[in-house]
């Protein structure tokens, strides 16, 4: 089944897409079974919101072998990880499926996309084990997360380099009959296929990182874990980036610049 949000009179509503349509809910997914209100709209008319907005985003970092041999070869990373840490992201830099990336205006070079794959969280868990962590998934959606990699090299933390207004586009829905790890995660731009890799071959999957994660926070329903890429692609305003995850969908958002004040 797959479960959005979208702006219906520009107030957030649930809804389940139902092939060409969504159908709107009342009440949340997530907190037991929304009654169907009996309205829908087209799913090509609607204006989808991220599909859920985490009580906290949590956020892996190197979880793709290549990836992480890449960044340590370059100098930004001390090794590929041996046990599963996560970090955090900040929900203001969410935006949803269509909505514009936007590069802010004082950045510079390398302006990258990653396609990751992104565990909700459906309970509340503390030291969960494997069996508790793979039962505990509500459902998965798709994560962008754009990066200003000069930003993220000079500054300290990761504060603006990855948490900068509309730098994670969540989207479009949340798919909750899918298995992740067989599916595949491919990202184009404006089209042209830049990057390709099993979604699955993580160095860590999603739910080692649930138990490590729960033995020292407690986790929640709407919690998100986006789960790392093996790849990025580079982003210029005009163009239209797509993450698609087979077996979930496609999350796409257009590049435009940010608009200099007084100009």
């Amino acid at each position: 089944m797959r479960y959005c949000r979208l702006a219906i009179d520009d107030r957030p509503a649930w809804g389940r897409v139902d092939g060409d349509v969504v159908r709107l809910l009342r009440g949340s997914p997530l907190e037991g079974r929304p009654a169907d209100t009996g309205r829908a709209v087209p799913l090509a008319r609607a204006r989808l919101l991220p599909p859920v907005i985490p009580p906290v985003f949590y956020a892996v970092g190197l979880n793709y072998k290549r990836h992480a041999e890449h960044a340590l070869a370059a100098g930004n990373a001390a090794a590929v990880p041996d046990r599963p840490e996560v970090g955090y992201r900040a929900n203001s830099a969410l935006i949803g499926h269509g909505a514009a990336i936007v590069k802010p205006a004082g950045v510079k070079g390398r302006f990258e996309a990653e396609g990751e794959v992104v565990a909700v969280i459906g309970r509340t868990l503390r030291r969960a084990s494997h069996a508790e962590a793979q039962e505990s998934i509500f459902g998965w959606t798709i994560g962008n997360d754009v990066s200003a990699r000069a930003w993220q090299h000079r500054d300290r933390t990761f504060w603006r380099s990855k948490n900068s207004d509309t730098f994670k586009p969540m989207g479009p829905w949340i798919e909750t009959d899918v298995d992740p790890l067989t599916q595949s995660t491919t990202m184009r731009v404006n089209g042209d296929v830049r990057a390709a890799f099993p979604t699955g071959a993580m160095i860590f999957d999603p739910y080692e990182f649930i138990v490590e994660t729960t033995r020292h926070i407690t986790m929640h329903p709407g919690d998100v874990l986006w789960m790392g890429a093996d790849g990025t692609c580079q982003l210029e305003p005009g163009d239209v980036v797509d993450i698609e995850i087979s077996g979930i969908g496609v999350l796409s958002n257009p590049v435009h610049a940010e608009e200099r004040q007084g100009a």
